[in-house]
C-alpha cells in the first residue's frame, strides 16, 4: 500500500513537473518580441516595429484584403498556391533570396539591391493607414500596405503597381513574366501581392 502510494505521488509529481515545464515554454514562446508586436499590430491595427534598417528579400507574399474575400477564394490553401506561382514568376527576373534587399534610413531616403545593382529613393509611411510610399526617380508613387515586426516585414501592392516595380527593378523583366503574374491576380479582386523580408 505505502509503495503504491509512494508511486502515485511520484507520477503526480513528474505530471505537474512536466505541465508546468510546458506552460513555461509555450508562455516564454508567447512573449517573444515578434509574437507580442504581431498580437498588437492584429488588435490595434498597427505596426509596432521600425522600418529603419536593411531588410533581405525571403520570397513572395500574397494577402486578401478582407477575411471575406478570403474564405469566398477558398482561404488560405488559395493563397498559399498563389504565393508558389508568383514565387516562380519572381524568381525569372532575378528575385531571389540573397538577390534583392532594401535599407531604409531615419532621414525617409531608402535603397534596392537587386542583383548587386543600387536604386535609391525617398519613402513616407502614413500610420493611420499602414501604407507606405516608395519613389524613385523615374517611378512615382508606388502605394503598399506595409506589415512589420522587428524581425519580418511585407510589403504588400496592388498588383499593377507591382508589376511596374517589378519592370523597373529587373533588367530581366519579360512580358511573358508579367503577364502571368497579371493572371495570378485577375482571378481575386482584392488581392495584395509582394515581398516577404526578413531584418539582417
Amino acid at each position: 500500500m505505502k509503495k503504491t502510494f509512494l508511486i502515485s505521488v511520484s507520477i503526480l509529481a513528474a505530471g505537474l513537473f512536466y505541465t508546468t515545464n510546458v506552460q513555461a515554454q509555450s508562455l516564454k514562446d508567447l512573449l517573444k518580441r515578434e509574437n507580442v508586436e504581431k498580437v498588437v499590430s492584429a488588435v490595434t491595427g498597427k505596426n509596432t516595429a521600425s522600418m529603419e534598417g536593411t531588410w533581405n528579400y525571403t520570397g513572395a507574399a500574397v494577402e486578401f484584403e478582407s477575411d471575406n474575400l478570403l474564405a469566398k477564394a477558398g482561404g488560405t490553401v488559395a493563397a498559399n498556391t498563389v504565393e508558389e506561382k508568383l514565387n516562380e514568376q519572381l524568381a525569372k527576373v532575378g528575385f531571389e533570396e540573397g538577390k534583392l534587399s532594401f535599407t531604409f534610413n531615419a532621414d525617409s531616403t531608402f535603397m534596392a539591391r537587386i542583383s548587386g545593382k543600387d536604386l535609391k529613393g525617398t519613402y513616407s509611411y502614413d500610420t493611420s493607414h499602414q501604407k507606405v510610399n516608395l519613389k524613385f526617380a523615374k517611378l512615382v508613387g508606388l502605394n503598399a500596405k506595409l506589415n512589420c515586426t522587428s524581425t519580418d516585414m511585407n510589403l504588400l501592392f496592388n498588383f499593377d503597381k507591382l508589376l511596374d516595380l517589378i519592370t523597373f527593378l529587373s533588367s530581366k523583366s519579360n512580358n511573358n513574366t508579367l503577364q502571368t503574374i497579371g493572371s495570378l491576380a485577375e482571378g481575386y479582386d482584392g488581392m495584395l501581392m509582394g515581398f516577404s523580408l526578413k531584418k539582417e
